[in-house]
C-alpha cells in the first residue's frame, strides 16, 4: 500500500533538526533521506530564492511524492531525478533518485563543490514499516525483501536461503546484537533445508522456539534489523556518506544526524567527535584531539514525551548536530 506525502512518513524531531542546521537563505543543503519530503519542505521554507536544496532517496514510493510536495518540478529525466525545479520566488529543489553513499558523485555531477548543511534521517521510514508488502515488519506476513531499492540487491529471503551458518551468524551478532546468533543461525539454515525461508512468516516460525515469550517482540525485532542491515549495506553506505560529507560541507556547515539504534549512532558520534568513523583519535603536537568538527550539542536531543506519544517511531531517536571548522 502506497501512502500519499502527508502519511508516508512523520517527520521526527523536525523543528529541532532543521533548526540545528542554521540555515542561510542562499546556501546550498542536502536532506540525503528525503522520505516523504517532511524535512525537505521545513528546510525549504526557510531557504530563499538563492538557495538550492537536494534531496536523496532510493525508494520509488518516495520518488512519488516529489509530484505532491513540490507540483512544479519538472518531469524526471528517465527517471533518475526531476532536476531543477524553480519558480518566483521558491528555492532550487532537486530530488536525485540514489543511495546517499553516492552523495559526493551527485554533487560533482551538479557542480556543487560545497554544501552548507546536510540533514539525515537515518533508519527505517514508518511508511516501511506499515507497508504490509516489503517484508520489514514481523507485523506482517509479507515476502521476505526488506530492500529499500527495489531495483536491485539481494533480498532478505536471499540472505537467510544462502549465507552459511557462519555468515548468518556475524550478520545476526554484528547488525542485530543477539547474544544467541550462532543458535538461530544453525535453527535457520535447518529450517530452510525443510523448505525454503520465504516470507516474514516462515522466519518468525522458524525462530519461534527459540525465543522466550517475555522477550519475543525485541528479539525479532533486533533480527529484523540485522537483516534490512545487511540487504542495504546500511553501515557501509553510512560511512562513505559521512565521509563525502565531511569533504563537501564548507566551514561553518553543519550536519544534523538522526540516529534510531546503537551502531548507526556510534558511526555519527564518531565522525562528529573525531572525524573518523571508527573514532580513532588523532592528536596534534600539544595533545589536542584534531577533527574537522565542532560539536554544537553536547548531549544528544530526543524528543519530547509528546512527540514520543504521537509518534512511537521516535522512541529511540537520537539527534547529534556538530559544525565544520
Amino acid at each position: 500500500m502506497v501512502k500519499t506525502a502527508e502519511t508516508y512518513h512523520v517527520p521526527v524531531l523536525l523543528k529541532a533538526s532543521v533548526d540545528g542546521l542554521d540555515i542561510t537563505p542562499n546556501g546550498t543543503y542536502v536532506d540525503v533521506t528525503f522520505g516523504g519530503g517532511g524535512h525537505s519542505r521545513e528546510i525549504l521554507s526557510r531557504l530563499g530564492p538563492g538557495g538550492r536544496l537536494f534531496g536523496f532517496d532510493q525508494d520509488a514510493d518516495a520518488e512519488n511524492n516529489v509530484r505532491t510536495l513540490f507540483p512544479q518540478a519538472p518531469e524526471a529525466a528517465n527517471g533518475e531525478q526531476p532536476g531543477n525545479g524553480e519558480a518566483a520566488d521558491w528555492p532550487t529543489f532537486t530530488f536525485v533518485r540514489s543511495n546517499f553513499r553516492y552523495l559526493k558523485n551527485w554533487m560533482r555531477y551538479h557542480n556543487v563543490d560545497h554544501i552548507d548543511g546536510l540533514l539525515g534521517d537515518l533508519g527505517v521510514s514508518s511508511h516501511h514499516f506499515d507497508d504490509e508488502s516489503r517484508g520489514f515488519s514481523f507485523r506482517f506476513d509479507a515476502p521476505l525483501d526488506m530492500r529499500m531499492n527495489k531495483r536491485a540487491g539481494k533480498t532478505a529471503a536471499d540472505i537467510v536461503n544462502e549465507y552459511d551458518e557462519g555468515q548468518l551468524a556475524d550478520v545476526l551478532y554484528l547488525y542485530g546484537e543477539l547474544r544467541t546468533s550462532r543458535r538461530i543461525a544453525s535453527t535457520l539454515v535447518k529450517a530452510r533445508q525443510q523448505k525454503p525461508i520465504a516470507t516474514t512468516h516462515d522466519l518468525m516460525e522458524a525462530v519461534e522456539p527459540l525465543f522466550r515469550r517475555d522477550r519475543e517482540k525485541k528479539d525479532l525485532a533486533r533480527l529484523f534489523q540485522a537483516l534490512r542491515i545487511e540487504v542495504n549495506h546500511e553501515m557501509d553506505a553510512l560511512r562513505e556518506m559521512l565521509a563525502a560529507a565531511t569533504e563537501l560541507l564548507a566551514p561553518g556547515g553543519r550536519l544534523s544526524i538522526i540516529t534510531y539504534h546503537s551502531l548507526e549512532d556510534r558511526i555519527v558520534k564518531n565522525v562528529m567527535k573525531t572525524g573518523r568513523a571508527d573514532g580513532k583519535v588523532e592528536q596534534d603536537f600539544f595533545g589536542r584531539v584534531e577533527s574537522p568538527f565542532r560539536m554544537i550539542t553536547s548531549k544528544v536531543i530526543v524528543p519530547t514525551d509528546e512527540e514520543q506519544q504521537s509518534n512511537p517511531r521516535s522512541r529511540s531517536a537520537k539527534l547529534r548536530i556538530a559544525e565544520k571548522k
